[in-house]
């Protein structure tokens, strides 16, 4: 908790350091108003991510990485069902084709991990699932304004949540310690949160869900770019698998913009 609040708290910083700069660009730039308009989506996207990166952290601690991942990451499932009701945004074939491909993908890349977990630690994992797709719903709700915002709020209600836990459990500062809180900090989920906002304001939400899928099947490149460790032929046959649905989807749905 105190690692999530941690770095919520640099996230939140960073973030804020951008927003005001593009603001001060905006009111020079233009009469139109700055700052958002939409506040039932605006703090239905905060709670959602607050609450998706808390409980992933928890579940972490119940259950086994595998487990967390793969069932969080039923998300686009639920982001394409609640972006029909809510948005209006029916999803087209091709997301219905990578979603079953994406299930496929998932079973191969995991089949060789997944173990017996806890039932709450997986009950959390999957609850996780369902907040971080409507977290992206309540985004694309903002896409003719500042969906960014909804990220800074979550990061301040995290930090708010998760830093008094360092009175129950002092952390130990050190370089590495405090180097790592930095980059998961401003790169891990504040750049990522920037780049997330800018895309879902021009794809709907369950292709932005689906795009987010990559982010697991990467993992061991960069497990073994860094420590060597050589990934399973399962790893690679379900990551390529999931990258081509992903892959497919988007030039699918780009090609189709461009028609329309």
């Amino acid at each position: 908790m105190v690692i999530a609040g941690s770095r919520s708290l640099i996230a939140a910083i960073f973030m804020l350091t951008i927003r005001l700069i593009t603001s001060r660009k905006e009111r020079l730039s233009t009469a139109s108003p700055v700052f958002p308009t939409n506040f039932g989506a605006l703090w239905g996207a905060a709670l959602m991510n607050a609450a998706t990166m808390l409980i992933f952290v928890a579940a972490n601690k119940l259950t086994t990485a595998a487990n967390v991942i793969l069932l969080q990451y039923s998300a686009p499932i639920y982001a394409a069902i609640f972006g029909w009701i809510l948005v209006k945004e029916k999803p087209k074939k091709e997301h219905w084709v990578a979603l079953g491909a994406l299930a496929v993908g998932f079973y191969v890349f995991f089949k060789d991990g997944i173990s017996a977990g806890s039932f709450i630690g997986d009950g959390l994992a999957l609850v996780s699932g369902v907040t971080f797709a409507l977290f992206s719903v309540f985004m694309r709700m903002q896409k003719d304004g500042h969906p960014e915002d909804s990220i800074l709020l979550s990061h301040l209600i995290a930090a708010a949540i998760g830093l008094p836990f360092a009175f129950i459990a002092p952390p130990v500062f050190s370089f590495t310690a405090v180097s790592g809180i930095l980059i998961l900090g401003l790169v891990q989920i504040g750049a990522a949160s920037l780049l997330f906002a800018y895309g879902i304001r021009r794809v709907p939400a369950v292709q932005a869900m689906l795009a987010a899928v990559v982010e697991p099947v990467l993992n061991p490149v960069w497990v073994f770019l860094v420590t060597g460790e050589q990934p399973a032929a399962s790893a690679l046959a379900g990551g390529a698998i999931i990258l081509a649905a992903v892959t497919g989807s988007s030039i699918a749905s780009t090609r189709r913009s461009v028609k329309e």
